[in-house]
């Protein structure tokens, strides 16, 4: 996917606006592993595929939550690029929620939404609303709201 491209100048008259919806992005067991490498969260639900099979309520192993939060940053990168700015970085989250797992093997995206702009020294604050679908699911994996500073 092609990322929205939008000036500094422009960003206040878009909230309230979709932003967009990443590209879809493949669980793989071999990512749910390299995240527990990564963040020591070795619980047997996302690593043992033959017990989450027989024990776990979902049916086989699903990903982390904040596996599918650390995409982000990825998914933000599809959906919009703000030019005329010197740099951009999270400043964090108001609100974050895994209503429902996402299984191994099955693909991810986020749906952005601009919900608020204010001015900061320097730059802007955005919070963007993200929900990451799941595929074949009707309800969100993760609905979160992200706080991002733009510096121009």
């Amino acid at each position: 996917m092609t990322a929205r491209k939008v000036d500094y100048s422009d960003v206040k008259s878009l909230v309230g606006q979709e932003l967009g919806v990443s590209d879809w992005h493949l669980v793989t067991q071999e990512e749910v592993n390299a995240f527990a490498e990564c963040t020591h969260d070795h619980q047997w639900i996302h690593l043992d595929v033959e017990r989450a099979k027989k024990e776990s309520p979902f049916g086989g192993p699903v990903a982390h939550g904040y596996y599918t939060l650390s995409l982000a940053p990825y998914f933000m990168d599809q959906v919009w690029a703000v030019q005329g700015i010197k740099m951009g970085v999270n400043y964090g989250l108001n609100k974050l929620r895994f209503p429902s797992p996402v299984p191994v093997g099955k693909k991810v995206r986020a749906r952005a939404t601009l919900n608020n702009v204010e001015d900061v020294t320097g730059g802007l604050q955005v919070t963007v609303g993200l929900t990451f679908e799941v595929e074949e699911s009707s309800k969100p994996a993760c609905v979160a709201e992200g706080v991002y500073r733009f510096y121009a």
